[in-house]
């Protein structure tokens, strides 16, 4: 599956256009990593525990997205976009989305 944040990918040309489609995901962390990184912010450094959150939180959003793409039928996802926002206190919502397409090489 090919996935590009570009509109348009070189030698390539949209088939099917096959809708808009999007994964998410809303996560939390423990208490505990939430003390950890209280005390980060009073000395600094980077707050891993939240790196750790975040990179899965991806994960788990552009795994269901690819899950539409294939559902759908497609081979590529074009135009991808990640956004946040936040739930609760110490909650946030991870949502990618990007537009499903079947892709062929131009001249084919």
């Amino acid at each position: 599956m090919l996935i590009s944040n570009l509109e348009m990918v070189p030698g390539m040309r949209v088939r099917r256009h096959l809708g808009l489609i999007q994964g998410s995901t809303v996560r939390a962390k423990h208490v505990g990593k939430d003390f950890m990184a209280g005390l980060k912010n009073i000395f600094g450094g980077e707050l891993t525990g939240y790196t750790e959150l975040m990179n899965e939180s991806r994960e788990a959003a552009m795994a269901r997205l690819q899950e539409q793409a294939t559902a759908l039928g497609a081979n590529a996802i074009l135009n991808v976009r990640f956004a946040t926002s936040t739930i609760a206190v110490g909650a946030s919502e991870i949502l990618v989305y990007g537009t499903a397409v079947e892709l062929e090489r131009m001249g084919v």
